[in-house]
């Protein structure tokens, strides 16, 4: 990747983190995660709060990064309903102190949030909708945006929503769905909340030039088209080869989800685009196709019935990784 700045990555190891190494290069990035795994240089723990400002000060003081990319957070939605403090610490404070410091070394900070900020009533949204989240994780994310842009008003929140893609640990929906599939077990999927589904890879792809072309403030990123989520998983799936039939389609109330969701969502892209003309994000069978030829990530179960059929990903064999360097200091 030419022309990018000297970026360090925290939450390298999960999905949107670990996209964003795997296109920047390893000698343009520094990946960090909360525990050791393959490609990981530094462990820093963000639920640390006592700590974690003179971890991050350790930390940039030795890698002097030009960006740092915070794709660390807690993004299980009904998890943040269950456990307010914990979403709050990783969504909002911890992401304020990553862009103080990130600030007091030099640096600006990118945060990653989600249309789930704003209630669904009447989406597709733009950056400058009124926010108004229904959810603990939306409130904290909400939080965490203004948070950053107080601390570091050169900084960029990326929202974005409904990511997926090829990931080691294999926990997004393209992979819950294709697990279905593969033992022919029925999958309920809402037909009712309505959002831009986005694959990793574009988004990881988008940010890196959004960084080089020195963007601030919020800007939405999210796929190219604007469909339910039960909609979605029959286009996955009919990507794949796999039984469209196994798909039901329900109402969001029947799924009794702890945390409201919104409904009506989505993610307008006007500013990316007039930032990023030439950009292009996949649709799902693009996604798909390119998922297949990249053959990274956790591999797809076969599908049940479908012998002739390949797994989208397959791991890369890669060496050991080298023992990531402890940010911390032992007591």
């Amino acid at each position: 990747m030419t022309n990018l700045p000297r970026t360090l990555i925290l939450g390298a190891g999960g999905q949107v983190g670990a996209a964003m190494a795997h296109e920047a290069g390893s000698e343009n990035s520094i990946s960090v995660d909360l525990r050791a795994g393959p490609g990981i240089q530094y462990v820093l723990d963000l639920a640390k709060s006592g700590a974690l400002s003179s971890q991050l000060a350790e930390l940039l003081a030795a890698t002097r990064p030009d960006v740092v990319i915070n794709a660390a957070g807690m993004t299980w939605v009904d998890g943040c309903e269950a456990d307010p403090r914990l979403a709050a610490l990783l969504n909002d404070s911890a992401a304020r102190e990553v862009a103080r410091q990130t600030r007091r070394f030099g640096g600006t900070s990118v945060y990653f949030s989600t249309e789930y900020v704003f209630d669904g009533a009447a989406g597709p949204y733009s950056e400058t909708d009124p926010a108004r989240p229904l959810s603990v994780y939306g409130r904290t994310k909400l939080n965490g945006e203004t948070g950053v842009l107080a601390v570091d008003p050169d900084s960029l929140v990326i929202r974005t929503t409904v990511v997926y893609g090829p990931e080691a640990l294999g926990k997004n929906f393209a992979y819950q769905l294709a697990a279905a599939l593969s033992s022919s077990t029925p999958i309920r999927v809402p037909s009712d909340q309505v959002s831009s589904p986005t694959y990793n890879v574009d988004l990881a792809a988008v940010t890196l030039a959004l960084i080089r072309n020195r963007v601030s403030g919020i800007c939405n990123v999210v796929g190219p088209e604007l469909m339910d989520r039960a909609t979605f998983a029959r286009r996955l799936a009919h990507a794949i080869g796999g039984e469209t039939g196994l798909i039901q389609s329900v109402p969001t109330a029947a799924l009794e989800q702890r945390a409201p969701r919104p409904l009506k969502a989505g993610l307008r892209v006007d500013r990316l685009r007039s930032l990023l003309p030439h950009c292009h994000l996949r649709t799902p069978e693009e996604a798909v196709l390119h998922w297949r030829s990249r053959q990274t990530g956790k591999p797809w179960p076969a599908l049940a019935g479908r012998a002739d059929r390949q797994p989208v990903g397959a791991f890369r064999s890669q060496p050991p990784p080298d023992t990531p360097r402890e940010v911390r200091r032992e007591s």
